[in-house]
């Protein structure tokens, strides 16, 4: 028979138990031993791969204790294969299984380029759809007059407009107030591009860096943070480490909530 000697460890002396936390693709964590920070792109074969702010790949063991998050010591699962039906869209609303999406309402929502649409549509798209909002984007706030005048806005077309780094006193200023009328709404944020109204925690650096004026900017945040200078692919990195709300300065949050309020609110 075989002879099992008992556990004499102190309980001072046993590890604590820490946290289980799935590996699932965006989550942030640092291994301690190399010191190695990034976001999971896949877990695999009892091992996970992680990807730094500089695009760089790692591949560890999922080992008990192996990772910190957020400074705190956790044990990396592999995820759950069985999807977990959302309770909340990533706006934070309450989801609705199967709601159909809404047919288009004549009221729109306007935005200063491409990235802001995306940004829009990857935290709010499921809302849009249901309210039945359309967002479309503008490549500038030059031509809005002409824009806002062709939409000819009214109490079932309301049209609400979020433009980049609106600040009392500027051009843009200048412009939102000459569009702005009762069925017409321009809101903004502080941000000098939409890419700063992520939070610098979500994409896994310290803050955004600042950018001398008459730099482009966006050209130069790469630089700074040492990513090659194709704005395109940075901006896709920055958007896949955004998975709701949560990852966005409230300075933004405000604004798109407002406007969507505004354009679907009741004649």
């Amino acid at each position: 028979m075989r002879q099992y000697s008992p556990d004499l460890t102190p309980p001072w002396k046993k590890p604590k138990p820490v946290p289980e936390v799935p590996a699932d693709p965006g989550l942030v964590v640092e291994e301690p031993r190399t010191g190695f920070c990034g976001a999971v792109i896949r877990c695999e074969a009892g091992t996970v791969t992680l990807e730094d702010r500089f695009g760089k790949h790692r591949v560890f063991p999922l080992e008990p204790r192996g990772f910190l998050l957020e400074g705190r010591v956790v044990t990396l699962v592999r995820p759950s294969k069985v999807p977990v039906r959302p309770t909340r869209t990533a706006s934070g609303s309450v989801a609705v299984p199967g709601a159909r999406a809404r047919v288009a309402r004549a009221g729109r929502i306007y935005v200063e380029g491409r990235h802001d649409a995306e940004l829009v549509e990857r935290v709010w798209g499921d809302d849009l759809r249901i309210e039945g909002v359309v967002v479309e984007y503008l490549e500038g706030v030059d031509d809005l007059p002409s824009i806002v005048s062709s939409f000819s806005p009214g109490p079932d077309a309301r049209l609400g407009v979020l433009v980049d780094h609106l600040v009392p006193g500027t051009k843009e200023w200048r412009i939102a107030e000459s569009v702005t009328s009762e069925h017409a709404l321009v809101v903004g944020h502080p941000y000098i591009d939409v890419w700063e109204a992520v939070k610098p925690s979500s994409v896994g650096i310290r803050q955004w860096p600042r950018i001398p004026h008459g730099e482009d900017w966006k050209k130069g945040v790469c630089r700074a943070l040492g990513w090659p200078e194709n704005t395109g692919e940075a901006w896709q990195r920055i958007l896949s480490r955004v998975r709701s709300y949560k990852d966005l300065e409230p300075e933004l949050l405000g604004r798109v909530e407002e406007l969507i309020d505004f354009v679907t609110a009741q004649p």
